[in-house]
């Protein structure tokens, strides 16, 4: 049996760590030579990897300039929000419509951590903030939903914000989107959902605006 083995894969996923992690920056060239060179890989394998970045939106190709990592303005901000208000509305809906005593353990278990912390850390309360969204979606166990919040995710990663908005004010909306679950209620942690991600987004609009005036 002749196996075959998918060289590009790995590349794919160290460019991608690269650009997630801010080691290729957005508007910056991607220069195959010298990234061959760096991973020590050959030029076929790493331009099925570029090609396959690019379908993700994370790389574009420009017409006899080359490849770039993509940058972000406000609008693709503004779009990512409103795809993940959607997302996220649908997917606790759905939680809470088939509501699962085990998913509303597992979504709790994300926050439980920080409610008798009167300091919260910002770094320990993003990585939880951060799995709690993935599993949002990841527990509605909907392929199709699943596969759209990855684009999404991945959009605002590299757009950079983070954790947009401290523990004392989110982490009691998280609870209220985990409650509504919990008690069966669709249309109360769907409107939950979505006003927790457009709060963010009118935040990220606000700031852009105010660095745009100063």
């Amino acid at each position: 049996m002749i196996e075959h083995a998918d060289l590009s894969r790995p590349i794919y996923i160290r460019l991608k760590e690269m650009i997630l992690d801010g080691d290729l920056k957005p508007g910056e060239k991607i220069i195959q030579e010298k990234i061959a060179e760096t991973l020590g890989v050959s030029r076929t394998p790493l331009m099925k990897a570029l090609l396959t970045l690019e379908n993700e939106y994370l790389i574009e190709s420009i017409p006899r300039r080359g490849m770039f990592v993509k940058t972000r303005d406000l609008k693709e901000i503004i779009d990512v929000y409103i795809c993940r208000e959607a997302i996220e509305g649908m997917a606790a809906r759905l939680l809470a419509t088939y509501k699962n005593d085990n998913n509303t353990d597992t979504l709790k278990k994300c926050f439980m951590p920080f409610l008798e912390d009167e300091n919260i850390d910002f770094q320990t309360y993003t990585k939880a903030d951060e799995n709690f969204h993935k599993l949002l979606i990841k527990l509605t166990e909907n392929a199709p939903l699943d596969k759209i919040y990855f684009f999404s995710n991945i959009h605002d990663k590299v757009i950079g914000h983070g954790l947009v908005r401290p523990p004392e004010e989110t982490l009691e909306e998280h609870f209220k989107i985990i409650t509504a679950i919990e008690q069966g209620k669709p249309d109360d942690a769907e409107r939950y959902a979505r006003e927790h991600i457009r709060k963010s987004r009118e935040l990220l609009i606000d700031q852009y605006k105010n660095h745009k005036s100063e």
